[in-house]
């Protein structure tokens, strides 16, 4: 494509197609850099690109328009709206380009990164080490510079040695792993619940002391059913919404 291009998508046909591609589409324009074209392709170019219909297609970039991330122009076009940075409902949808969208969308600060101990809370999912790598990232709104989350990363050391911070600065780690390092990811188990800020949490995103937060974790495998990172992602409550969708 000329102008905006989009990532490709491999589809999973027991999932809703306009859902897939809205949420693939979305991490695109959300990962985009500044001087890229905000101009989408046509509405039949995006459907050829995805391989789906014209009526999917209008379908996805409907859920966009409505969450303001595109604006659409009768004869003019689709454009990408270049302030749109607020924050977004957390969706479990059972898609690993769900969960890379749902990541995508701000800059993040790498805090800190180097070996640490296995702790209790993940000796379940790293049984055969001793040692992870760990890797804190804060990310913040790109207009407002206001903190939306912070994550904690528990990477398998030999994985970790693939990574550079220069790519987490601008990718979620799922799409780290999966797009340039090349782990074949087979799942994404995600829970997400209610707590309250600790003051670590409370500081680095700026809320009182024991204020309601979201707090997610994602523990992703391999195609060899082994974890290889282990994701705590802290949400702003009043930034984040928590939406499951369940089809019949």
């Amino acid at each position: 494509m000329t102008a905006f291009a989009p990532d490709s998508l491999v589809l999973n046909r027991k999932l809703p197609l306009w859902y897939q591609v809205s949420q693939s589409l979305r991490a695109s324009i959300l990962g985009r850099r500044p001087h890229e074209p905000l101009r989408l392709p046509t509405e039949g170019r995006l459907a050829e690109h995805y391989g789906v219909s014209v009526l999917t297609m209008r379908q996805a970039l409907k859920e966009l328009e409505a969450e303001g991330l595109i604006s659409r122009h009768r004869r003019r076009g689709t454009f990408i709206e270049p302030a749109a940075r607020r924050g977004a409902p957390v969706r479990l949808l059972g898609s690993v380009d769900a969960i890379v969208a749902q990541q995508s969308g701000e800059r993040a600060t790498v805090l800190g990164h180097g070996p640490a101990p296995v702790s209790a809370e993940l000796a379940e999912h790293f049984p055969d080490l001793e040692e992870v790598t760990e890797y804190r990232r804060l990310r913040c709104d790109e207009t407002s510079g206001d903190p939306t989350n912070w994550a904690e990363n528990a990477v398998r050391p030999e994985i970790a040695e693939l990574i550079d911070l220069a790519d987490l600065a601008r990718w979620p780690m799922t799409k780290v792993l999966r797009d340039v390092v090349g782990v074949r990811i087979s799942r994404i188990t995600d829970t997400v619940e209610a707590r309250l800020a600790d003051p670590e949490t409370a500081r680095l995103l700026d809320v009182p002391l024991l204020s309601p937060i979201l707090h997610y974790t994602g523990v992703t495998f391999d195609d060899g059913g082994r974890v290889v990172d282990v994701a705590r992602i802290r949400y702003r409550g009043d930034r984040f919404s928590f939406t499951v969708t369940l089809d019949a």
